[in-house]
């Protein structure tokens, strides 16, 4: 299948444009690319949004709340931004929170992780770490349930999503009821097929890849530890619940399968689709792009399963790891 009209269009016109090599462009200048393209986002209603900071060891970080209608203790989604943990904010991802927040009737709490090159690995995982701990310890105060607190993010968000759940798992932290996972980065995608079949023209480049790892890293042993790449963890059996949505023409696509695939095979429940028109970043395309949008409900609808205590057969069940590729 091709891809899709809406996002080969606007690939097309992207790819007109002048692009600088990426060791000729600095993280401040990606950041105001990025700020400027998303400003004009769409973005959904949302019953209330609230933005507080909370203390960490040493540190405070920002978090925004995304409050649906109705009457709490709700559920909640804690929501990790993608970026390449150089890139990213509460702000660039508002809209995919407010979304989140609607279709998944939970609060979604979107969390502020401290960026690289600034702060290198492992500052962002110790951020998601301690900001998912300091959510289930104020649940009350945040009106949230406590037995139903899951995580989620987008690309390297969803990298910082499975490592806070492998980090929880360790050090017997906070249950979580799922991992909400969009394009996730859980590994060395190099390795992969979909590294050269989709590492130019479709948004996320190889080389951009590059860019992110050397501003990210502290050296070249970070590659293999499982705090970059789950996928390398031998420590899964036991994570929540799982769905992982990939797409064909995004390089991240093979990783994330057998990322997927690993997880089942250590006993993880998992919800796989690959959608065959998507590029990477495909949830910022939804208000133009139907089947965009259409990915989101599909993740959404696996989220509120997990929320409702709803356990199926996943193996049984015709839609599940392998189904949609």
């Amino acid at each position: 299948m091709p891809v899709n009209p809406k996002i080969q269009y606007f690939l097309e016109q992207m790819n007109t444009m002048p692009a600088a090599s990426m060791d000729q462009i600095t993280p401040e200048a990606m950041r105001s690319l990025e700020n400027a393209q998303l400003a004009a986002q769409q973005k959904e209603t949302v019953e209330k949004v609230e933005d507080i900071t909370i203390p960490l060891a040493g540190r405070n970080i920002p978090i925004r709340l995304y409050i649906p209608k109705g009457e709490g203790p709700y559920p909640a989604l804690v929501f990790y931004h993608g970026g390449g943990w150089v890139l990213g904010s509460i702000e660039s991802h508002d809209a995919i929170c407010r979304e989140l927040a609607n279709l998944a009737a939970c609060v979604v709490i979107s969390v502020e992780y401290r960026l690289a090159p600034e702060h290198k690995f492992p500052s962002a995982v110790n951020d998601a770490y301690e900001s998912l701990e300091w959510v289930a310890s104020h649940a009350a105060e945040l009106g949230i349930d406590p037995d139903r607190i899951a995580v989620g993010g987008d690309s390297a968000g969803g990298n910082l999503a499975t490592v806070a759940c492998l980090i929880a798992k360790e050090r017997n932290g906070p249950h979580v009821v799922h991992q909400l996972l969009l394009y996730p980065s859980a590994g060395p995608a190099t390795d992969y097929p979909s590294m050269a079949e989709n590492g130019e023209g479709y948004l996320l480049t190889g080389e951009m890849m590059k860019w992110f790892q050397s501003h990210y890293l502290q050296n070249a042993e970070d590659r293999i530890h499982p705090y970059l790449s789950p996928i390398l963890s031998d420590n899964l059996e036991g994570l929540p619940s799982t769905t992982i949505l990939t797409a064909q023409y995004d390089p991240l696509r093979d990783v994330g399968i057998a990322y997927a695939e690993k997880l089942q095979s250590h006993g993880v429940e998992v919800f796989h689709k690959n959608y065959e028109d998507l590029i990477h970043g495909f949830a910022n395309f939804t208000s133009f792009v139907p089947e965009a949008r259409q990915a989101v409900v599909d993740g959404t609808e696996e989220l509120k399963k997990a929320f409702a205590l709803d356990k199926p057969t996943y193996l049984e069940n015709e839609n599940r790891l392998g189904a949609g590729r």
